[in-house]
């Protein structure tokens, strides 16, 4: 079993599903609302435990409600919290709206989430070699880079999902994490709106593999001037996105943490992606390892039997 540490966010998703999104300044009436358990860390971090790692959650809660609500979910899931921090800002919460086709809109207010400070990492003794730390941007950049920094040091694998999109600084770019953007966060990490001229600028400026996640179209790997793809795999069914990056970042992960080599592990976190879809909120989705590995062995006597 891999060892996998999460630094990032905890929130409480506030969901509300409609049968269009709104237009700016525009109400919308007839949604159906729900109460999720979400952050992009926590939910990377239960995505790689039912993926099949030993999750560490390093993140800050409110003392409140919500608080209380996301530490007993993830304690549910086998994670691991004796590094949670509490603190007196609220606990973080996420206002969605999801559209007819799973499409999404997001407001985060951070709460505690923006309180979390290098300082309180406690990272030695728990990121070194044979592990892999994942964070997230729902945290403040100076304790991501100093997380980021301080795994690879000790001789850790270090992924960054760069989401929330925001620029990427170069002293995170010289860190080499292995980066998993969308196309969206691409162009916006390097300030460049051209997808192919800003991937092309990020590799060059960037020491580590950029990853650019692209749904059912599957994944870029880029590696300074190497390119290659992996397949995507059509979603079996599309309820809600929200989640789904959290997802492929967590099983990515987890499956380098149990030692398989990229190539797998993105094809993995491909399938996890396309199950975590199926179902309303960030995690209801997410697959156990035993229903992802049935569903690539499917599409893989599928592929066989096309050929």
């Amino acid at each position: 079993m891999g060892r996998v540490i999460v630094v990032g966010s905890i929130n409480v998703d506030l969901v509300v599903t409609a049968d269009r999104l709104p237009a700016p300044g525009e109400t919308v009436l007839g949604g159906r609302f729900a109460q999720h358990h979400g952050g992009k860390g926590a939910n990377a971090a239960v995505a790689a435990a039912r993926a099949g790692a030993s999750v560490t959650m390093l993140g800050a809660v409110g003392r409140d409600a919500f608080g209380e609500v996301a530490l007993e979910a993830l304690s549910a899931e086998g994670i691991e919290l004796t590094r949670i921090r509490r603190v007196d800002e609220p606990t973080g919460v996420a206002l969605i709206a999801v559209g007819p086709r799973g499409e999404n809109q997001i407001v985060v207010a951070p709460g505690a989430n923006a309180e979390l400070r290098p300082e309180d990492l406690g990272l030695d003794g728990l990121a070194g070699r044979g592990a892999v730390l994942l964070a997230n941007l729902e945290i403040p950049m100076p304790t991501v880079t100093a997380a980021l920094r301080t795994a690879a040091e000790a001789g850790a694998r270090t992924i960054l999902d760069p989401a929330p999109a925001r620029a990427l600084p170069s002293d995170v770019l010289a860190i080499g994490a292995i980066l998993t953007p969308n196309e969206h966060e691409l162009t916006v990490s390097i300030g460049n709106d051209d997808p192919v001229s800003a991937l092309a600028e990020l590799t060059q400026r960037h020491r580590g593999a950029v990853i650019v996640t692209q749904g059912p179209a599957g994944a870029l790997l880029a590696h300074g001037d190497v390119r290659s793809r992996s397949p995507g795999f059509v979603a079996p069914r599309v309820v809600d996105t929200t989640g789904a990056g959290d997802t492929f970042a967590g099983v990515l992960a987890a499956c380098l943490a149990e030692g398989r080599d990229l190539d797998d592990a993105i094809t993995m976190a491909n399938g996890a992606g396309a199950l975590a879809v199926g179902a309303p909120g960030a995690r209801q989705g997410m697959p156990s390892r035993g229903e992802l590995d049935s569903f690539l062995a499917t599409a893989e006597r599928a592929l066989s039997e096309e050929d």
